[in-house]
């Protein structure tokens, strides 16, 4: 679904833009519930509308792209945390 795939895109644009430097636990902790907060309303929001409107493949289309979300975030986190680390 387009409109699902633009929700995404912006979410990862929004997160480039909002980049913050991660030096330490409570820093991390911070982001994390920026970023959780951000992918339940654009992407909660779109498997609600699903459920409430949509077809099971709308449902499928929309859970995973906020599966998708998280798991993109996890992965910008953790590539800028090992960003620089020799793999010795």
């Amino acid at each position: 679904m387009l409109v699902k795939e633009n929700a995404t895109n912006q979410l990862r644009e929004k997160q480039r833009e909002d980049a913050i430097q991660i030096e330490t636990r409570g820093d991390f902790g911070l982001w994390a519930i920026e970023v959780a907060k951000q992918i339940v309303a654009d992407q909660g929001y779109e498997l609600a509308r699903a459920a409430r409107d949509g077809s099971q493949d709308d449902v499928r289309a929309a859970g995973n792209a906020l599966g998708q979300a998280i798991t993109d975030a996890m992965m910008e986190v953790f590539g800028g945390l090992t960003e620089g680390v020799s793999n010795e």
